[in-house]
């Protein structure tokens, strides 16, 4: 009996332990750093003050450029101390810090947040907002055909985000209402729209979902790539704005237009600045 007592009493401390290792986990939870991606900051401490203005994209073109806008912003610098710019790489990361309302500011599709209610919940509002596009089928020496008939057998490659529409969505949506899916298409996923064209030009896929950029002149051919559907919702910056932070607004919006204005990419060149500010007269 003493034995079994004994017994008894080394589960309860093992389950203890486990227990107690799994909480200091669980709340551990915002230090996770996101899955694949990085954390820009800045240099140095903005200020003594102890809050973090937290930023959340996808989209490495704009990213360093960002941060540097707003190392650099007397307002940015008044009111928080340091710059934590994440970028990150699948709907895993987007989920944590869009769906939990951990960043301040976001650069994603207004689908993202209305697919979380973060717009309802924590006051996401657009405050500058980048052009609609298209989504394509597109091949590399013929243009592809919206019928079962020449897309059934066809490899065809997808991004691996399912919240993307151009990458993922609206192909799967075509491919459904012609009567195809995986077993009659071979679907391979990839991790960006960058990878997807790297795909089709290696011979890895017949024909990839994505939009068409000017870069895409160099390489393919507009003349094989067939249209999906107009008017895809584009790139939105989204501000919490929880507190009516007008100052904020301003500088972030000054802040966003820089950083369009230097990218190397024309897409992210164009941005419409949502109810612009004036400078108050004094």
């Amino acid at each position: 009996m003493l034995r079994i007592g004994k017994t008894a009493l080394i589960i309860v401390i093992a389950g203890l332990c486990l227990a107690a290792g799994f909480f200091r986990k669980l709340s551990a939870f915002d230090a996770i750093p996101p899955q694949i991606g990085q954390i820009l900051t800045c240099e140095a401490p903005l200020s003594t003050n102890k809050d973090f203005l937290n930023i959340y994209l996808t989209e490495n073109a704009v990213a360093e450029s960002l941060r540097d806008n707003l190392c650099s912003n007397a307002v940015v610098g008044r009111q928080f101390g340091t710059i934590r710019l994440v970028v990150g790489h699948n709907d895993y990361d987007t989920f944590r810090y869009i769906n939990h309302g951990v960043a301040d500011l976001a650069l994603v599709k207004s689908n993202v947040i209305e697919a979380f209610g973060a717009n309802l919940i924590y006051d996401y509002e657009v405050i500058a907002a980048h052009e609609d596009y298209s989504a394509y089928f597109i091949a590399l020496r013929e243009k592809p055909e919206l019928s079962k008939e020449y897309l059934i057998g066809k490899r065809i490659g997808i991004l691996d985000y399912p919240s993307s529409r151009s990458g993922y969505i609206v192909p799967k949506t075509t491919l459904q209402s012609l009567g195809l899916n995986d077993e009659n298409v071979s679907l391979h996923q990839y991790s960006s729209h960058s990878a997807l064209r790297s795909a089709l030009l290696a011979g890895e896929v017949d024909v990839i979902s994505s939009y068409w950029s000017e870069d895409d002149d160099r390489s393919l051919s507009k003349n094989y790539a067939t249209p999906l559907e107009d008017n895809v919702s584009g790139m939105r910056w989204y501000l919490k704005m929880q507190t009516r932070n007008t100052d904020l607004r301003c500088a972030l919006q000054r802040a966003i237009s820089k950083t369009a204005a230097g990218s190397a990419k024309s897409y992210y060149q164009n941005i419409d600045i949502v109810k612009g500010c004036q400078r108050e007269k004094t």
